[in-house]
């Protein structure tokens, strides 16, 4: 008998998530150095030495568990937010947040529902918990097509995960979007709101949602620091909604599950709300870099609200991407999300966006 057969069959059965390699060990496999990562969507600037300095600090007590309760990263968020601690809840990540959520929502016979192509953690926790990821295709402008998700709503429908902005398109709905889909959503479906990329939203519009918490108790707002506050490598996210609701995930989640360096770096974090703009501006120049670039060359690209870009390359889209790996400029592939003909670029600092451009115009012979 195989240790596989014993498994439940719905995690057998599970496609687990691609991260890619250790940027060493590619280099080393290749045989090339000084490469630049533009695959996950991280940070390109390192942590200020103010968030340096506090870890360094705070190891002599890496001995001792971390609060259990994140106390006083909790009511900095909350004086952040202008929220109170009570609608706030602590993850390792928005990965775990979403774990917690499933192991309390879903179940064999359920359904969650999300847009598609999006951020790959969604079927996968959705077939962890034996439920049925169901897959509303994006519009012709890749956002997310509100009347279709609302008519794909059955009476197995429990969870709906919406990441806005979008991954891997960086598209993302406005207000009059996000309230029609509070108007059309039944309030016995959770509404799951990803708002891993909202700081670098270039859009007017946007929906403010943490307003619309209070008339909607099944609507919960996840946001991150693994993005614009570039502790990607902490693992730490956060949510906010009902009480009720947030209730409820803290009986689910584990103990201890936000690490004592992850909570010392958030706090200092959020006092530097001058890096966040200077990533934001830096952002936004790479993002009309790259587009500037893609519309020289003659490239089809998603406008984006994130800070990465979506660009059309055809059926050579793998072929460009290996090509381009081994020029030392690291891409992600979007074949596994039916994007056969698309890369996904992240913004990265000027001189690494102006190589990708480079190594693209090679390979493309524009």
């Amino acid at each position: 008998m195989r240790i596989s057969d014993l498994a439940k069959p719905h995690i057998r059965n599970l496609e687990p998530y691609q991260g890619g390699k250790p940027i060493e060990e590619l280099e080393r496999e290749l045989g090339i150095r000084d490469s630049i990562k533009l695959a996950s969507n991280e940070c390109p600037d390192p942590p200020s030495a103010a968030v340096t300095r506090a870890l360094q600090a705070a190891l002599p007590r890496l001995h001792r568990y971390p609060d259990g309760e994140s106390y006083y990263l909790r009511r900095a968020l909350a004086r952040h937010l202008g929220i109170g601690t009570e609608n706030l809840f602590l993850g390792a990540g928005s990965d775990e947040i979403l774990e917690v959520l499933v192991k309390c929502f879903l179940g064999p016979g359920d359904e969650a529902l999300f847009p598609w192509p999006s951020f790959a953690m969604y079927p996968i926790v959705t077939q962890g918990m034996g439920a049925t990821a169901v897959r509303v295709p994006l519009d012709a402008e890749m956002r997310a097509d509100v009347a279709q998700v609302a008519r794909a709503i059955t009476d197995r429908t429990r969870l709906l995960f919406l990441a806005n902005p979008n991954n891997p398109t960086g598209t993302s709905i406005g207000a009059a979007d996000f309230a029609e889909l509070l108007r059309e959503v039944p309030e016995r479906v959770i509404i799951v709101n990803d708002e891993a990329y909202r700081e670098y939203v270039r859009r007017d519009d946007f929906p403010n949602t943490l307003d619309a918490i209070d008339g909607r108790p099944t609507l919960i707002t996840l946001r991150t620091f693994s993005k614009i506050y570039g502790l990607a490598g902490l693992r730490l996210g956060y949510g906010v909604g009902d009480p009720e609701l947030i209730g409820l995930l803290e009986r689910a989640r584990h103990p201890f599950n936000v690490s004592l360096l992850a909570q010392v770096a958030g706090c200092v974090a959020l006092e530097d709300p001058e890096r966040v703009t200077r990533i934001r501006r830096l952002t936004h120049a790479g993002l009309d870099q790259l587009e500037r670039a893609f519309d020289e060359i003659g490239l089809s690209y998603a406008k984006s609200d994130a800070n990465f870009i979506l660009v059309e390359l055809g059926p050579r889209a793998a072929e460009i991407h290996d090509k381009l790996l081994h020029a030392g400029v690291i891409t992600r592939c979007m074949g596994a999300c039916g994007l056969e003909n698309h890369l996904r670029v992240t913004v990265g600092l000027p001189e690494e966006n102006k190589r990708c451009i480079e190594a693209l115009r090679r390979e493309l012979g524009r």
